[in-house]
């Protein structure tokens, strides 16, 4: 197969215009290499660099090299000096332009096109353009082959877009290997014939929504080849199944289970689109006025968009918060501003500069390799989206309240969804997101049904189709019957019964019916969350998030000011105990009086203990406030990101110097938080030395299958009921060994299918949002210890997820 070259001056461009490509031949890799950038951000080619790329492609049948402009093409001829003379030979600069180019090049490559076929492809690659614009392309006739007569059938074009890039691509792949010559034309606009096995002669045909193509095919295996085609057309050329248009509300179905539970809840109602607003790529610009104008409406839309965010941060709870303060920072990123500003003076008007200058900025971010800076672009889509609406007041912020209705959208920003009302938003189906996104936390916050990552047809779905749901388990049912209706409105009865019943036990303890107590706490970070989880009924405060304290400020609270915040909130609670983490911050949550370098992995770096060992200062100060603490009112504190002994050792020892001249506080409990993989391992090494060990299971979850919890892309992956995470829960279990008790604080101790589960594995607390202590307590009380650890080694020798939820010890736990 021929490889192909890549050379472009940006790293971030050669890798999307890739990521592009690839997509086009899913299954059937082509061999590619980029010489790209000078590094992750200086842009520049480097001829050693391209002569690289060139070997690690190189084969029998050769490499095409495809540059980019200016000094890429000299640097690729320079390139063809340091390489050996056979592999010299084997290797084509091609002048095609490099987007368009690649995709068509990758297409010839993956159908075993050889050297001059694959350049000739990507050279004719602005071919579709340039005749659908009409600007001196020139659309070439095939010549007919030998033998004839054709075999002929007709295909009609479904595929929302038309016959465009992906499509076509199924297309040509279909008739790779045959021995047969195909041709294709619009018969609708009554075009030539070209070749149907060239993807830019295909995009020449213009072939839209509802157009009629004719093939024909002569030789060997036409008829195989027609076959084919007539049933990728009737297959809808593999796009969506929704993709196609209908008219009317569908007949009752039940949706692909693709969908994601995000906020669990049960809901049937008509759905409404929320409105669009503008996007970084969609809008219209009032032309500029003055340079000095222009930067005055950019200010105004940034201070607008600073007070909405405030404003919308003092709304949510104070562990929620976070998501917008990192929001705020990147309204005061000088790349951002300055990149504005110099389109601004360069005459640009402020809305197109900015638009121009944050879409580069999500881009960069999305076309990176590491997902969890990938999946930060929505971020900065999110507040580019917002400033954009402030600077273009006549087009309004995406609408997102839903009146009496279920909320369907391409995806929430955190913005949206903390504005949604629980009064009149029964529920919102989402087509991107993931359950552990910002805007997910939001909407589980507010008590809203959601479910997410549902694919794109439900953006097709008429306005007020009916639609039930059950967001505990992601089941869609669209257009539901009668007796559909009534079933889900039974269970939805059933379930408002069951939480009305565990709220009136909320107070009383959780106890198994065979006799065994578990603890179940709140997480909570503020008084008014505090006092919240104190009327809902929980035992302890579970885990409280003390970077609240330290977060959107311009230095680190001093030893009084956090001693008094944490009694505040342990007043607030009661005076019972309340257990306090210390900071947990760096890589994802830089500190901006704490400067530290750029991590191209921040999961992977400084932060939790890290941070807190590096930084001593900052952690004995903040032991001391929790020792002082611990005097008045009972307090265990937790450390957070422990890999080794010798950090959990090195933390004890900074608390211990507190200790020697603070005193020791009766009933100090001191425990880690377990997030790696490491130590869920090591439990039996940590065990002597801890009171505790609390399982943090988002980031377990994530480490544990390598998929970042915030990342869309990768949303399926991150499950907590993935048989390696509760073998990594049980080995927790058994390294405590009756020496340290066990809990969990991650979300999955909330989720009504786990609490069993978790049981069975061996933990003995459950920390959980306030909202879900009743329900939790009343979970315990309906499970059976001895059953539960029956349902939890079934669990173990599961191979997936899928047949974890499906032991009848998991399923019944869920029942309503």
């Amino acid at each position: 197969m021929v490889g192909i070259v890549v050379v472009s001056h940006s790293r971030a461009l050669a890798r999307a215009a890739v990521a592009l490509a690839e997509e086009m031949t899913p299954g059937r890799p082509v061999p590619i290499a980029v010489a790209a950038g000078l590094d992750e951000e200086t842009l520049g080619t480097d001829a050693a660099a391209i002569a690289q790329a060139i070997g690690a492609v190189d084969g029998e049948d050769g490499s095409v090299v495809l540059m980019d402009l200016g000094s890429a093409v000299l640097s690729a001829e320079m390139a063809l000096e340091f390489i050996e003379d056979d592999v010299r030979r084997r290797t084509l600069l091609c002048s095609a332009p490099l987007v368009e180019g690649l995709v068509a090049a990758v297409v010839a490559a993956a159908g075993g096109a050889g050297r001059a076929e694959v350049a000739e492809e990507a050279r004719n690659g602005l071919l579709g353009k340039q005749s659908q614009l009409a600007d001196g392309g020139e659309v070439v006739e095939v010549e007919q082959q030998q033998p004839q007569p054709w075999a002929t059938a007709r295909l009609t074009i479904t595929p929302p877009h038309g016959l465009h890039a992906r499509p076509a691509a199924k297309l040509v792949a279909e008739l790779r290997g045959l021995n047969a010559v195909v041709e294709i034309r619009n018969v609708t606009k009554e075009s030539a014939w070209v070749s149907a096995a060239s993807l830019s002669r295909i995009a020449t045909l213009g072939l839209r929504t509802g157009h009629e193509a004719e093939a024909r095919a002569s030789g060997p295996a036409a008829e195989e080849a027609l076959q084919r085609l007539t049933s990728l057309a009737a297959r809808n050329f593999d796009e969506s199944a929704g993709a196609s248009a209908t008219t009317g509300s569908p007949a009752q179905q039940p949706f692909p289970t693709a969908a994601l539970p995000a906020s669990p809840g049960i809901a049937i109602g008509p759905i409404r689109h929320a409105v669009s607003g503008p996007t970084l790529e969609n809008f219209e610009a009032e032309p500029a006025t003055s340079p000095v104008d222009e930067k005055q409406r950019l200010e105004s839309a940034l201070a607008t968009t600073r007070q909405h965010i405030h404003e919308l941060r003092a709304t949510v709870a104070q562990g929620e918060s976070a998501i917008f303060d990192a929001h705020l920072a990147l309204l005061e990123d000088p790349a951002l501003l300055n990149q504005t500003q110099a389109a601004i003076l360069a005459g640009q008007p402020a809305a197109r500069a900015w638009a121009a200058a944050t879409l580069e900025a999500a881009r960069q971010f999305e076309s990176l390799d590491d997902e969890y800076l990938a999946a930060r672009g929505a971020d900065v889509r999110a507040v580019g989206e917002q400033v954009l609406a402030a600077l273009l007041p006549q087009i309004p912020i995406a609408e997102t309240r839903s009146g009496e209705a279920i909320l369907v959208a391409r995806d929430l920003a955190p913005a949206q969804a903390a504005t949604l009302d629980p009064d009149t938003t029964l529920a919102v189906i989402t087509a991107y997101g993931s359950p552990t996104s910002h805007a997910a936390i939001l909407t589980r916050a507010r008590g809203i049904p959601a479910i997410v990552a549902a694919g794109t047809d439900v953006l097709n779905w008429p306005e007020g189709t009916v639609v039930a749901l059950d967001a505990t388990t992601g089941e869609l049912i669209v257009s539901p019957s009668p007796e559909t209706i009534a079933a889900f409105t039974g269970r939805a009865e059933t379930a408002r019964a069951a939480a009305e019943a565990a709220q009136a036990d909320a107070h009383q303890p959780a106890i198994t019916r065979d006799g065994f107590r578990i603890l179940v706490g709140a997480n909570a970070s503020t008084p008014a969350e505090a006092t919240a989880a104190r009327a809902l009924g929980a035992d302890l405060i579970g885990l409280v998030r003390t970077e609240f304290l330290f977060l959107g400020r311009e230095s680190a609270p001093d030893v009084d000011e956090q001693e008094s915040a944490y009694l505040d909130l342990a007043d607030a609670f009661g005076g019972e105990r309340i257990t306090l983490r210390t900071l947990d911050v760096g890589g994802d949550k830089p500190l901006g009086y704490l400067p530290m370098p750029l991590e191209a992995n921040p999961f992977l770096g400084v932060r939790g203990l890290r941070l807190g060992l590096l930084r001593t200062e900052l952690l004995t100060d903040q032991l001391r406030a929790i020792v002082r603490t611990a005097h008045q009112t009972p307090v265990s504190v937790m450390f957070p990101m422990v890999s080794t002994l010798d950090e959990l050792l090195a933390a004890r020892s900074l608390l211990d110097q507190v200790l020697a001249t603070e005193g020791t506080p009766p009933g100090l409990l001191v425990g880690i938080m377990v997030e790696v993989p490491a130590a869920a391992l090591k439990a039996a090494s940590f065990a002597p030395h801890v009171d505790f060990f609390s399982i943090g299971t988002n980031d377990l979850t994530q480490y544990t299958l390598a998929a970042e919890r915030g990342n869309e892309a990768v949303a399926a992956l991150g499950d907590p009921f993935d048989p390696a995470v509760l073998h990594l829960i049980r080995a927790t279990c058994n390294g405590a060994a009756g020496q340290a008790e066990v809990a969990v604080c991650g979300e999955f101790a909330a989720d009504p299918r786990a609490v069993s589960l978790l049981l069975g594995l061996g933990v003995t607390e459950l920390s959980v949002t306030s909202r879900r202590v009743p329900e939790t307590k009343q979970r315990v009380r309906s499970a059976s210890l001895a059953q539960s650890r029956t349902t939890a080694e079934q669990a173990l020798l599961r191979a997936t997820s899928e047949e974890v939820r499906g032991l009848p010890g998991v399923t019944a736990s869920h029942d309503r």
